[in-house]
């Protein structure tokens, strides 16, 4: 696979990210370009200039495992961007074609009787299935309740990058936007290293680039992670401001998809709205107009 530019920007913009005195350097008083030179990358890899100047033009094909690594650690690269330059590699010279995954079409997939079971099982808290996309593919009903904003409206196409870039509701729904807009882009940047032949993918990328500047300036810094654990803060149309920590768990039995499971503090506010909102729920399900209240 061609990967070329991908490669490039990916290496130049690592490079950019380290200033001199972060590598043991000395800053210097007449540097033209933020960051380390490519003759100091290659010299902490223990490469030549060339070779080095060739890895940053593209050309990944046949790049040694000790070379990438060397790479890796000149570079101060974090786990997942070790991973997402191993990813590029592989998709350079063809070693993926053995682990690439199968197109999934999205629409046509639906979950096995027993993952659903298992995800209507968890009802103290949203739990949801996705992709490397972002498309919500299977959810418990707390979790549909939770993300009714994302369902409501049919051009989000339960995707919750185009949500997050296409849906001005987005910006209420996630008072630290900043912060879900920069994970969203890094989870989709790190899928296309893994997966770079999902056409879904590149379909969506284009979609937002054109769309969202927003998206366009973030996709372009080439940022990627690990998306695992963590605590987030939310303001639901109904119950008002959650705090949530989540647990994100790789589905062995669906290579590819995540199992992410929100939970709020024991004895916390949040824990108490989360209830008022399965409550909320249920008497939606029975077709009664009642809203929640809450209280402070």
């Amino acid at each position: 696979m061609d990967n070329r530019e991908e490669v490039r920007e990916f290496l130049t913009s690592r490079r950019a990210k380290i200033a001199p005195e972060r590598a043991g350097l000395p800053a210097g008083a007449r540097r033209r370009v933020p960051g380390l030179r490519r003759s100091e990358v290659a010299a902490l890899a223990d490469v030549s200039v060339e070779y080095y100047a060739k890895l940053e033009r593209g050309n990944l094909a046949g790049v040694s495992p000790a070379v990438l690594e060397a790479v890796a650690r000149a570079l101060q690269l974090d786990d997942a961007e070790r991973a997402h330059l191993l990813h590029l590699a592989q998709a350079a010279d063809g070693s993926d074609v053995l682990t690439r995954r199968r197109r999934r079409a999205t629409r046509q997939w639906a979950p096995h009787r027993s993952l659903q079971w298992t995800l209507d099982a968890i009802t103290a808290g949203p739990a949801f299935v996705r992709n490397g996309r972002m498309d919500l593919l299977a959810a418990n009903q707390l979790a549909r309740a939770f993300y009714t904003d994302v369902y409501a409206a049919a051009h989000n196409q339960a995707n919750l990058a185009r949500f997050n870039f296409l849906d001005p509701v987005s910006r209420r729904f996630y008072p630290d936007w900043d912060t879900f807009a920069d994970t969203a882009v890094a989870i989709l940047r790190t899928e296309a290293g893994r997966n770079p032949h999902d056409k879904d993918l590149h379909d969506l990328v284009g979609e937002l680039s054109t769309r969202s500047e927003e998206f366009r300036t973030r996709w372009g810094t080439h940022n990627v992670r690990h998306h695992g654990t963590g605590v987030k803060r939310f303001h639901h149309s109904a119950v008002g401001e959650l705090t949530l920590a989540y647990e994100g768990l790789e589905m062995t039995a669906e290579p590819g998809l995540t199992l992410t499971i929100y939970t709020a503090e024991p004895g916390s506010p949040s824990e108490e709205r989360l209830r008022l909102l399965a409550s909320w729920t249920a008497t939606q399900e029975d077709h009664s107009p009642t809203q929640p209240s809450t209280t402070s």
